[in-house]
């Protein structure tokens, strides 16, 4: 009886005992097994044996890219403080789980230390202004300087980058304004070159106006003394002398203004004198001017013809 008991039990032990000695390595990771507390052996991806009690999985071995974020203050060259951001992107290599197994307790803070030391020695080189611009150089310095060092514990460090420079925040503000100062400058200069070129656009309009204007009024005027011309020439036909004719125009023009103006109901142009009698008073005028002129005119030529015959009636010093 009790071995019918102790069977079933026994038959249970052994298939746990069997059970114990299978287990399963995930894809892109690496078992490693210890036998009495000795390295044995490491186990890749799949479905793996081990002897059963004897055989322990010490460890496993994670054999995918790993990120890890760093967060280092420091000052710059220019007495500044700022904050980095360093993201290291590593991998355990596949043909030395060994040593990433068994030589590092804690690759993160081995990994830390390196780019902490790194970043303090690089940065205080630079200004805040050069730590924006050669961030690559730092990214370069650090990837270099963990390559070095982590390849000997079955590391390998594929890409390092810069992925935060965050100063101060009163430094940041300070940057800012001058950004805004300087942008409003660069906005002023476009402003005043605009007006600059509208300025110049006006003054060349005006000058083209005024030229076309003085043009015209040239026009004008030859073509009103040509018609005025004209005008003399029919009236000496009908036996009216140019003074007459002169005058007559005149007064017409005149009697044109008025009628001009009187046609214009809100002008505010006086024609002075503007009397009734004003044209014959100014016809009047025109002739007595005329009139006068004529005879001053008469009176020149006849001293000058008598002024000859006073030279010639003159004796020489050599008649006696």
């Amino acid at each position: 009886m009790l071995n019918l008991i102790l069977l079933p039990i026994l038959g249970v032990v052994t298939l746990l005992v069997l059970f114990s000695g299978i287990f399963i390595v995930k894809q892109q990771s690496a078992a490693v097994i210890e036998r009495f507390g000795k390295f044995t052996s490491i186990r890749n991806s799949g479905l793996q044996l081990k002897i059963p009690v004897i055989d322990q999985v010490a460890g496993r071995i994670n054999l995918k890219v790993q990120q890890l974020d760093v967060l280092v203050e420091t000052k710059t060259k220019d007495n500044v403080f700022v904050k980095l951001k360093i993201s290291v992107q590593f991998q355990v290599i596949k043909n030395n789980v060994y040593d990433a197994f068994y030589k590092l307790e804690s690759p993160s803070d081995q990994i830390t230390a390196y780019v902490f030391d790194v970043v303090r020695a690089e940065v205080p080189k630079m200004k805040l202004d050069d730590v924006f611009e050669r961030k690559d150089d730092i990214a370069i310095a650090v990837n270099r300087e963990l390559n070095e060092a982590m390849e000997d514990y079955g590391y390998d460090i594929i890409k390092t980058l810069v992925t935060d420079i965050d100063p101060d925040v009163q430094v940041k503000a300070a940057m800012n304004r001058i950004n805004a100062a300087e942008r409003e400058k660069v906005a002023a200069e476009y402003d005043a070159e605009a007006d600059r070129i509208k300025i110049v656009a006006k003054a060349r309009a005006e000058a083209e106006s005024k030229r076309l204007q003085g043009q015209g009024i040239a026009d004008q005027r030859r073509e009103i003394a040509r018609g005025l011309e004209e005008s003399v020439d029919v009236l000496n036909n009908v036996g009216i002398n140019s003074q007459e004719a002169s005058a007559l125009i005149v007064v017409t023009q005149h009697y044109d203004t008025l009628q001009a103006i009187g046609e214009e109901t809100n002008t505010n142009l006086i024609l002075l004198p503007n009397s009734p009698q004003a044209g014959s008073d100014m016809l009047n005028n025109m002739v007595a001017s005329f009139t006068a002129s004529n005879q001053i005119g008469e009176a020149m030529k006849e001293q000058n013809r008598k002024q000859p015959e006073k030279t010639k009636r003159k004796p020489n010093n050599g008649d006696a």
